[in-house]
């Protein structure tokens, strides 16, 4: 069993990752309002993974024999001035996102929760790929530009993306 704190900081980050599902579902609305189904895609698929890690702590709690405490979840910001600043925005957010996580490993190591600490170990890894993956799609927006013909190629690359993602996801069967 965890310690209360523990828990406590948990749950906290369950609602996080609900909000950050929340935030994806917000940016493929505004993707999808402006023609980039490619990218619409892509942040629901995102979506889809950010609910999945809400879950995968909220098993891990109730494996622990913890209580589950949901809290309201924020809206997301408001809409954004485009795919660039979407992808500026998710960067923020995933490096927000990190340092959560690493807070919550801290706290593990403090208290010598040695089950939670090896649990987190997936999130962190989890965080140099998301980090990563954003890094490149700004890179390429950058490298070929959010408008025209590039704009295009990404929406395009992005909607592939969205189904690895999505297929990631997928429960085995």
């Amino acid at each position: 069993m965890i310690s209360n704190e523990m828990a406590a900081r948990l749950n906290a980050q369950i609602n996080r990752e609900l909000f950050s599902a929340y935030f994806y579902l917000g940016l493929s609305a505004q993707a999808e309002s402006s023609n980039l189904t490619g990218t619409a895609a892509w942040f629901m698929a995102k979506h889809g993974e950010e609910m999945s890690h809400a879950l995968k702590i909220y098993r891990y709690l109730l494996d622990q024999d913890a209580t589950i405490e949901l809290e309201s979840v924020s809206a997301p910001p408001a809409k954004t001035a485009g795919i660039m600043d979407m992808f500026e925005r998710t960067m923020h957010h995933e490096r927000s996102v990190t340092s959560a996580i690493n807070d919550l490993v801290d706290h593990a190591s403090r208290e010598k929760d040695h089950a939670t600490h090896i649990f987190l170990q997936w999130f962190v890894t989890e965080q140099i790929e998301e980090e990563a993956t954003v890094n490149d799609i700004l890179g390429r927006l950058r490298l070929f530009g959010d408008q025209g013909q590039g704009l295009l190629m990404i929406d395009n690359e992005l909607a592939a993306a969205a189904k690895k993602i999505g297929a990631a996801a997928a429960p085995a069967a």
